[in-house]
């Protein structure tokens, strides 16, 4: 409990122990109502306040207003008949509180689950300057400073290893509690902890633009993002509270009117007050305003400790009505890690077709690129390459030592005229034309992910109707992935805008009521996120345009975690429709009680605190999701 908890806890403590202690002392009169005042404003002045402040401010019809209307009311009630029992008023008041510390204690459980990920945030970053390390803000760090993480210390920036080997805990960024071994040479992400060793890293990106500071962006705007259910919740109980307020108003007196100047009885005030008050506690939508939102929340919290980021609840509500979901293949269900295999038809010495190849894709970044670099594996001297043109989807165009180089599939070859001998190889192949003619290709595969079949299959039994996949692969490669994961539907040899065209038809043809996702990685593949339904990136080697496109970001790029995270969402819809279910059923019944003056005070605090209390632990369960 934080320190306002335990505050509200020890209120509630001391009224409840002057409630019962007054039960024994024989007081009556002025001094029997000031001595339960004294309980009544220990737990409640809070409420009393806020509820003057919305009539100061024009928005007077909340749960605070109604709370002090029925408590007030009970009281002057019990002044006017002199009674002097005060017990159901401080006991309104003192349950009511007791239902908000429930609710207030389940937020805090959830954004603790959520604050592990606030936990990543860097305070410092070591610059070693004059022999000596200096804690600097990692916002003042420029790209390609050499920063040193210690053992125990959290990686402030995105980087790459130049010295040092160390065991790296992912756990706050992918849920994962297997450590992660890094070395000189590969990629480090900022948010994981240094456990073993001292790196020495160079920094690849700015702190504003590194994965710590996009994953804290993403958490602290997700509460903002409101569903369908939420908003409804909302409006419904901006209409809702003014219609009871008013329906309390004419239980009170309507009835006591009829029967004094119509049917010439006595009108009973007291007993048609009281049942007024006692249907404006019972009529307190507590229950609705505060758990909807809550099961969101707690969904958000169990979905981002399992490695799974939701932009917002809306998200949420999409995600649990997905029925197909559409891949991308490279770097989403296979590794991205491509090798030359092969170096076929080759019209002079492998080498130095590789060399005019690695020159040729020596500023792209595409993983193709990379794989043909690291195969020639020598230093290349970028003033030899001039007038390099990328051509999306097909490949290269360059001038090296001032031959014209190609380098890229069938389609570049068709495209500039040159015949090409096709490889009966299953792989990526860039084929290789210089000087105008055709100087042999190079085979290049790619590895299937771990998890990727088992990501295909859980899906389907998750309720997914179909499994497509788009590749701007060649059709033999895309065919063989597809087969081996047992993919419904695969397309290949699509460009970037083939890809929203492909996604766009298939929107048009699936029902309304069935969501479709796109799960994505690459630069190319942000505007598909973004016109799907729902689009999920990979979070760990996606592409920032990706993971800004995207409304739900896998942080470890396990592709088994997209089954988990549609289980999670449909887990926090079913909870948040049985709460809807339950509050309001529970409501009309006693309202229709209230009215008839069967249901009294003590059943009306059932009714609002009992059913929100129900509903805010029914709503936690949201975060329990290991064992999905």
């Amino acid at each position: 409990m934080n320190r306002k908890q335990k505050k509200m806890l020890t209120r509630i403590l001391i009224a409840a122990a002057l409630l019962i202690g007054l039960n024994f002392i024989p007081a009556t009169g002025a001094i029997r109502f000031v001595l339960y005042l004294i309980p009544y404003l220990v737990v409640g002045y809070d409420i009393l306040l806020k509820a003057l402040k919305g009539i100061r401010n024009r928005q007077g019809f909340d749960e605070c207003f109604l709370m002090a209307i029925a408590t007030v009311g009970a009281i002057a009630l019990a002044i006017y008949e002199q009674s002097g029992d005060y017990t159901e008023a401080v006991a309104v008041m003192l349950f009511y509180q007791v239902g908000e510390l429930f609710q207030s204690y389940a937020v805090g459980k959830s954004r603790r689950n959520i604050s592990e990920l606030m936990d990543i945030r860097p305070d410092y970053a070591n610059v070693e300057r004059d022999g000596r390390l200096e804690q600097v803000d990692p916002d003042e760090v420029e790209i390609g400073t050499v920063i040193v993480v210690q053992p125990g210390e959290k990686v402030p920036i995105d980087g790459v290893v130049l010295e040092g080997e160390s065991t790296l805990n992912t756990s706050a960024l992918t849920g994962e509690s297997l450590p992660r071994d890094i070395a000189a040479g590969e990629e480090i992400v900022s948010g994981c902890i240094n456990m073993t060793g001292v790196l020495k890293v160079r920094t690849t990106k700015e702190f504003g633009e590194s994965t710590v500071s996009k994953i804290l962006d993403l958490v602290e705007n997700a509460s903002s993002r409101k569903s369908r259910s939420e908003d409804f919740i909302s409006r419904f109980a901006r209409v809702y509270t003014p219609a009871v307020c008013y329906g309390a108003l004419a239980l009170a007196f309507l009835p006591p009117l009829i029967r004094l100047f119509a049917m010439g009885l006595p009108a009973d005030w007291e007993t048609w007050v009281y049942r007024a008050l006692t249907f404006l506690v019972i009529s307190c939508p507590c229950a609705l305003v505060i758990s909807i939102p809550l099961s969101f929340f707690a969904g958000i919290g169990g979905a981002s400790n399992a490695g799974v980021l939701v932009k917002g609840s809306n998200y949420l509500e999409t995600l649990s009505q997905t029925k197909i979901v559409v891949f991308d293949k490279t770097g989403t269900l296979t590794e991205g890690v491509f090798e030359v295999n092969g170096i076929h038809h080759s019209r002079m010495e492998d080498e130095k077709l590789l060399e005019y190849a690695a020159l040729a894709e020596s500023a792209s970044s595409h993983p193709i690129s990379k794989s043909i670099r690291k195969a020639y594996g020598k230093d290349l001297d970028r003033s030899r390459v001039t007038d390099i043109r990328e051509i999306s989807g097909n490949g290269v165009t360059a001038l090296v030592d001032g031959h014209p180089v190609a380098a890229g599939n069938d389609k570049l070859m068709e495209h500039l005229g040159i015949s090409y001998i096709a490889c009966h190889c299953v792989g990526t192949i860039v084929h290789l034309a210089i000087d105008g003619e055709y100087a042999g290709h190079i085979l290049i595969s790619d590895r299937v992910k771990p998890h990727a079949r088992e990501a295909v299959q859980a899906l389907k039994a998750a309720g997914i109707n179909k499994t497509v996949m788009l590749s701007g692969d060649i059709r033999r490669v895309a065919d063989q992935v597809a087969g081996e994961l047992g993919i419904n539907e695969v397309y290949s040899e699509l460009l970037p805008a083939d890809k929203v065209a492909k996604v766009e038809e298939l929107l048009k043809t699936k029902p309304e009521k069935e969501k479709l996702a796109f799960v994505g990685d690459g630069i190319n593949d942000a505007p598909v996120l973004g016109r799907a339904d729902i689009g999920i990136a990979m979070g760990a080697m996606g592409s920032d345009a990706a993971i800004e496109a995207a409304d739900v970001v896998l942080m470890d790029d396990d592709p088994l975690k997209i089954a988990k995270a549609i289980k999670i969402s449909r887990k926090c819809l079913g909870i948040v429709y049985q709460n809807i279910v339950f509050a309001i059923g529970i409501k009309l019944i006693c309202l229709a009680l209230g009215a008839l003056g069967i249901a009294n005070m003590w059943l009306a605090i059932f009714a609002d605190v009992g059913v929100m209390i129900l509903a805010v632990l029914n709503a936690i369960r949201a975060l329990f999701v290991k064992k999905i």
